[in-house]
C-alpha cells in the first residue's frame, strides 16, 4: 500500500534532529502529525466538530496529553494493567499546551476542538512535553481549523550559570531553572517556570533566549503549512450583533459604572442583579431567543468600562493605584491540633494552608514516564464553590485546582530543607475560603506561613503576587495584584513567586496573542517589589522565622546507620522482626540501603519509645561483645535466673546471683516476665550463648552496693534506649 500524501519534514532543535511525518496515519482527523525529536515520538491529532455547540458562551477547546507507559518500556502497575486517569504531570502538561494556543482561536467560534497528544516513545534527553507542544502547533496549523498560529515552545535551563535550550537529562538534574517558553512569530505567548531563586535579570534573559530559539521552529512550521496546509473552514460567529451591543450598552452603561465602582465583590454582584433584570425585561422581546447574547452584551459592557477606566483614567474599580496592593493580613497557629497552619488574606482573597509532617514512608509514589518515582513534598489546593459565593457539589480537584497546587508546590520546593537536614515528608493543603483574584499566589504565602509555624527550617520565606495587563493597539499598561474583575476583563495574569533574592516560580496566562519583551521586564520588576513588601510588612511580622520546636502532635524522628548486610536481619523473614519492633515501640520504621550501609529511620509520637526501637535495631545489627550494655525484655523465668531478650533472636541468661547487688532468694522478687531491664554482657561462651548481668549495671551505672542498698526491694528499670537525634534520608517501606 502506498501513501500518496505522506510527507517528511526535517530540521534541528538544540543540536538534535526534529522530524515531522504527515499523511501516513490518522487520515480522518482535521490535522495530524507524528513528531520525532531524537528518539522521542509523539503523535498529535486535532479535530473539530462540524457544527457549533448550542447554549454555551465560551470556546470549547480540550487538550489531552496522554502518557503511555509502553513509551518507556513499563507495564502499568494498576490492577487493570492499563493506563487510567492521567497523572498530575500529564494534566499539567495539557495545561501548558492549552495556554499558548487558546488565545489564537477565534473568540466567537463555538465549534468543539479537541487536541490529543499521545507519547509513544521517550528519549530522556528529548522532552516529550516540548515535542507535544510543537506537534500540537503543527497539527492545528496544517488542519482546516481556524487558528492564528503557529507557535513553538522550548525548555530553558540554567547550568553552571549558562542558559541552555532544551537541556538533556543530565543537565536537567543540575539545572537551576526549568522554564518553558512558548512564542508566536512576534510575541511571547506563555511562560511556565520553576527556579532556584534566580534573579529577575537571569530569568528575563532566559525567557528571551527561549523566544529567540522558537523563531526557527516557527519558520519551519510555516514551511510545512505552505506545502500541505488546508484552507480554514467557515464557522457561524457567536458574536452578538453590533446594533444589539450598542443598544444595551447605551441603556445600561451608567448603571453598570455605578455598580462596578466598589472594592467589595459582594456589593458589586448585588448591584448588578437588578441591572441584568432590567436589561432582560427591556430587550428579551426585541431580541427573542437571544438570552445568552444579551448576557454577552452586558459582559462586554462591563469589560468596556473597566478597560476604559484603566487605560484612560488610570482608575481601578476599588480605587487603588496601579502598583498598590489590597489590604493584607497574616496569622499562624490557627488550628490547634495540626502540625502547622497559616491564614493569608489579601483583600477578599483568603487562603488557609495546613502543613502535615509525615514519615519517610509517607512519600507519594509515582508511576509515570520519567525517572521520578516518588515525591517527598506535596502541595494540594482546594477551591470550594462557597469561596466565590456559589452553590455546587464538590467532585474532587479539577485541572485548575491541580495546576494551582502544582504552581505553589513549585514555588516552595527550592526552599524546602533536604531530607538529610529534615527527615520528614511534607504535605501542604491550601483551602481557599474566599476568592477575589490570585488565590494561587495566596496559597504560596499561606504555605510559607504554615511551614514556618510547623517548625520546618525553610531556607527563606516565599511570597507570590500577580501582575495584570491591559492593551489597546500600541497602548498598554500593567497593574499589580489584580482582583477577579481585572482578571476577567484584562489581558494577562502574570504570577510570580519568590524570595527576597530571587524567583522560584512563574506562571503566565494570556488572553491575547503574546507579550512584548518590555511587558515581561516590567511585570518582573513590579512583582519583585510587591513580593518584598508582602514579606516584610505582613508575613514576617506574623512569624519572623521557623519555630524552633515541632508540634507535640508531629511525629518524632530518629535515625541510625547499620551495615547493609544486616538489613535482612532487622527486617526478618516476611517482615516479622521489624513488625515486632514497630508494635512493641509504637513507631514506624523505614530503611534505605545506600551502598555498604543502611539508613534506618524511626518515627513515632513518643521519643522514648523511638529511642528504644533504635537501640533494638543497633543490637540486632551489632554482634554483642563482653562489656556492652543493652536494654532487654524478660522472656522466661527459671529457678536459677531469668532469660532476657536484648533483641529479636538474641537472648541471654541473667543468673540469679547477677540479678541484684544484694542476695536474691527468689527470681520473682526482682523481675517478672515482660519487665524491661538494662543488662551487661559478661561473656559469650564457645556456643555463642550470652551470660548477662543486671548486678553490674546497678553497680557501674547507678552506683549501688550491698552496703548502700540493704534489703530494699529492687524493681526493674523501665528507661528507654538512647538513639541519635533527627537526621535524614529516604526509606524502604515496610
Amino acid at each position: 500500500m502506498t501513501f500518496d500524501k505522506y510527507r517528511v519534514f526535517e530540521t534541528e532543535l538544540a543540536g538534535r534532529p526534529l522530524v515531522v511525518e504527515t499523511g501516513k496515519m490518522t487520515q480522518l482527523a482535521n490535522g495530524a502529525c507524528l513528531v520525532r525529536y531524537g528518539e522521542t515520538v509523539v503523535h498529535v491529532a486535532a479535530t473539530a466538530s462540524a457544527k457549533p455547540r448550542d447554549g454555551i458562551d465560551f470556546f470549547p477547546l480540550s487538550v489531552d496529553y496522554e502518557e503511555k507507559l509502553y513509551s518507556v518500556g513499563k507495564i502499568p502497575g494498576s490492577y487493570m494493567r492499563r493506563e487510567g486517569r492521567p497523572s498530575e504531570k500529564a494534566i499539567l502538561t495539557s495545561r501548558v499546551i492549552d495556554r499558548p494556543i487558546r488565545p489564537l482561536f477565534p473568540k466567537d467560534m463555538r465549534n468543539d476542538v479537541s487536541i490529543v497528544a499521545t507519547v509513544m516513545s521517550v528519549d530522556p534527553d528529548c522532552a516529550p512535553e516540548i515535542t507535544a507542544m510543537i506537534g500540537t502547533s503543527i497539527a492545528i496549523s496544517i488542519s482546516d481549523i481556524p487558528w492564528n498560529g503557529p507557535i513553538s515552545g522550548v525548555s530553558v535551563g540554567l547550568v553552571d550559570g549558562e542558559i541552555v535550550i532544551n537541556p538533556n537529562a543530565e543537565q536537567r538534574k543540575v539545572s537551576d531553572m526549568s522554564t518553558t517558553v512558548a512564542s508566536t512569530d512576534s510575541r511571547i505567548a506563555m511562560i511556565e517556570a520553576g527556579a532556584n531563586c534566580v534573579s529577575d535579570e537571569v530569568m528575563y534573559n532566559a525567557i528571551m533566549a527561549g523566544h529567540e530559539a522558537n523563531q526557527k521552529i516557527i519558520e519551519f512550521i510555516k514551511g510545512i503549512v505552505a506545502e500541505i496546509g488546508k484552507p480554514k473552514f467557515e464557522y457561524p460567529s457567536n458574536e452578538p450583533d453590533h446594533e444589539m451591543f450598542e443598544a444595551i450598552k447605551a441603556f445600561a452603561e451608567e448603571d453598570v459604572k455605578a455598580a462596578l465602582d466598589t472594592d467589595d465583590k459582594t456589593v458589586r454582584d448585588e448591584r448588578l442583579k437588578p441591572i441584568y433584570e432590567a436589561v432582560h425585561e427591556k430587550f428579551d422581546e426585541i431580541y427573542p431567543e437571544s438570552e445568552a447574547k444579551i448576557d454577552e452584551c452586558l459582559y462586554k459592557t462591563q469589560k468596556f468600562i473597566v478597560r476604559r477606566w484603566l487605560l484612560d483614567e488610570q482608575k481601578r474599580v476599588d480605587g487603588r493605584g496601579m502598583d498598590d496592593i489590597r489590604p493584607l493580613a497574616s496569622e499562624v497557629g490557627i488550628l490547634p491540633r495540626v502540625h502547622g497552619s497559616g491564614l493569608f488574606t489579601r483583600g477578599q482573597t483568603q487562603v488557609l494552608t495546613i502543613a502535615t509532617l509525615g514519615t519517610v514512608g509517607d512519600m507519594q509514589l509515582l508511576d509515570g514516564i520519567d525517572d521520578e518515582t516518588e515525591k517527598r513534598y506535596m502541595h494540594h489546593y482546594n477551591f470550594p464553590s462557597y469561596s466565590v459565593g456559589e452553590t455546587r457539589p464538590s467532585r474532587g480537584p479539577g485541572r485548575r485546582e491541580i495546576g494551582h497546587g502544582a504552581l505553589a508546590e513549585r514555588a516552595l520546593l527550592p526552599v524546602i530543607p533536604s531530607m538529610e537536614d529534615f527527615p520528614y515528608s511534607l504535605r501542604l493543603v491550601s483551602e481557599v475560603v474566599s476568592s477575589n483574584g490570585s488565590t494561587s499566589q495566596g496559597s504560596v504565602c499561606g504555605s510559607t506561613l504554615a511551614l514556618m509555624d510547623a517548625g520546618v527550617p525553610i531556607k527563606a520565606p516565599v511570597a507570590g503576587i500577580s501582575c495584570g495587563l491591559i492593551t489597546e493597539g500600541e497602548r498598554w499598561m500593567t497593574m499589580v495584584d489584580i482582583q477577579g474583575l481585572e482578571d476577567f476583563f484584562g489581558d494577562m495574569d502574570f504570577k510570580v513567586a519568590g524570595t527576597h533574592d530571587g524567583i522560584t516560580a512563574i506562571q503566565m496566562d494570556l488572553k491575547i496573542s503574546g507579550l512584548l519583551p518590555e511587558m515581561v521586564k516590567e511585570a518582573l520588576e513590579k512583582t519583585h517589589k510587591a513580593r518584598n513588601y508582602i514579606l516584610d510588612e505582613v508575613m514576617l511580622k506574623a512569624i519572623a522565622e521557623p519555630r524552633k520546636e515541632l508540634s507535640k502532635y508531629a511525629p518524632k524522628m530518629f535515625t541510625t546507620t547499620i551495615a547493609a548486610d544486616k538489613i535482612a536481619e532487622v527486617i526478618g523473614k516476611s517482615g516479622k522482626v521489624i513488625k515486632e519492633i514497630q508494635a512493641q515501640c509504637e513507631c514506624k520504621i523505614d530503611i534505605e540501603e545506600e551502598g555498604e550501609t543502611g539508613q534506618v529511620f524511626v518515627a513515632g509520637l513518643d521519643a522514648e519509645k523511638c529511642q528504644r526501637a533504635i537501640e533494638i535495631i543497633q543490637t540486632i545489627a551489632t554482634d554483642p561483645e563482653p562489656g556492652a550494655m543493652y536494654l532487654g525484655k524478660v522472656t522466661r523465668l527459671m529457678d536459677f535466673g531469668a532469660f532476657v531478650e536484648i533483641a529479636p533472636g538474641k537472648e541471654g541468661l541473667v543468673h540469679i546471683s547477677q540479678l541484684d547487688v544484694k542476695r536474691v532468694d527468689k527470681v520473682t522478687d526482682v523481675v517478672n516476665v515482660g519487665d524491661v531491664i538494662r543488662v551487661k554482657v559478661q561473656e559469650i561462651d564457645d556456643k555463642g550463648r550470652l551470660n548477662l548481668s543486671r548486678r553490674d549495671v546497678l553497680i557501674e551505672v547507678d552506683g549501688l552496693t550491698p552496703e548502700n542498698n540493704p534489703d530494699e526491694e529492687r524493681k526493674p528499670r523501665r528507661d528507654g534506649g538512647r538513639g541519635r537525634g533527627p537526621r535524614g534520608g529516604r526509606g524502604r517501606r515496610n
